[in-house]
């Protein structure tokens, strides 16, 4: 991270920092809803329902459970690719891929009370350009290597500075700096220092033996690293 950041308060963001919990492929809606009680428990803010092979009434009906849910638990709840869906089941927002449609449409058409948050992979062009179009948050990865996406684009460490001063230059509340991909309790602080608001994790936290206790250990750094200290 730049210099300019350590020593500081994060300035408000459009989407809240710390562990962002990303659904691993489960049809057990039960094994879900208990799995996100526990990731709330140890610390998570955020969670996006993301069932790429799921069938659409799946994939509803979960985030018909989850939204209530989230909301009960203080839990920002996205939907990932379907922004529909997330307005359908009163979702907090939804998260857009390269293929999943136009950002500056959708957020024409949503209105600016929905979160949306979009994937820039390794592209600073492309962060620019959805900024410009409305994101609340741009995502950058895969910043390791990744077991649910083993072919995805690497984006190094560095990318996350410099991602989080162009998002700096977008007004007040600034648009949130995401990281994905191969992200652990290890590693999380890594990314935290490298400066990432938030740090989007699926089988570090939902495949772990203990999810409240990978979800402590994933959140700590925003409590340790100066510029997430309020």
């Amino acid at each position: 991270m730049s210099a300019e950041h350590e020593g500081t308060s994060t300035p408000p963001l459009r989407f809240p920092a710390g562990l962002y919990g990303v659904t691993p492929e489960w049809d057990d809606t039960d094994r879900l809803l208990d799995a996100v009680r526990q990731a709330a428990a140890g610390g998570m803010t955020a969670l996006q329902l993301r069932r790429k092979d799921a069938t659409a009434a799946q994939r509803a009906g979960q985030a018909r459970a989850l939204a209530p849910l989230c909301r009960e638990l203080g839990v920002v709840f996205l939907v990932n690719d379907h922004w529909r869906l997330a307005l359908e089941v009163g979702a907090d927002g939804a998260h857009l891929g390269r293929d999943d449609g136009d950002l500056a449409q959708a957020r024409a058409q949503a209105g600016p009370g929905l979160i949306l948050g979009a994937s820039c992979y390794d592209d600073l062009a492309r962060a620019r350009h959805l900024l410009d179009s409305g994101a609340d948050y741009i995502a950058f990865g895969a910043v390791f290597s990744s077991s649910i996406k083993p072919q995805a684009v690497r984006a190094p460490l560095a990318l996350l500075g410099q991602a989080r001063e162009l998002a700096e230059g977008h007004g007040a509340p600034r648009p949130a700096v995401v990281a994905i991909g191969g992200i652990t309790p290890a590693n999380a602080g890594q990314v935290v220092q490298a400066g990432a608001d938030s740090i989007a994790v699926i089988t570090g936290l939902f495949q772990a033996p203990d999810i409240r206790q990978a979800a402590r250990a994933c959140a700590a750094p925003f409590t340790v690293h100066s510029h997430y200290k309020p």
